[in-house]
């Protein structure tokens, strides 16, 4: 018997001035920045592998004010303290665990420092 996964969560991404949906379920990525980068393959994004420290997945989330005002764990804190381009609904994709809470949330990558690899 085969198991298929329903992808009941949708997030839209804004990434280059571009819109992209994104349709997932909770469990196929550990948290929003493997997602990102699974799918939009960016070069430095996520380089600390998840623990908060490096801030190269800083993104932005656009209409979701419960998530932004979460309680942020660990380091981000810190280290969007220590960042340009932050802004009162910044995040951490990496702390952001996939579950069915993101389910239509907007997000914008930010860009100021975003290589785009060309992988076919």
């Amino acid at each position: 018997m085969k198991l298929t996964r329903k992808f009941d969560i949708s997030i839209t991404v804004f990434l280059l001035n571009e819109k992209h949906t994104i349709q997932t379920y909770q469990g196929e990525y550990r948290n929003l920045m493997a997602l990102l980068y699974d799918k939009f393959y960016m070069e430095d994004f996520g380089e600390c592998k998840g623990i908060g420290r490096c801030g190269t997945c800083h993104i932005h989330i656009l209409n979701d004010a419960e998530l932004v005002n979460k309680e942020n764990a660990g380091n981000e804190n810190t280290t969007l303290a220590k960042m340009d381009c932050v802004q009162w609904n910044s995040r951490l994709a990496c702390q952001i665990i996939i579950d069915q809470k993101l389910d239509g949330v907007q997000v914008k990558v930010e860009s100021s420092r975003l290589v785009m690899n060309d992988e076919d």
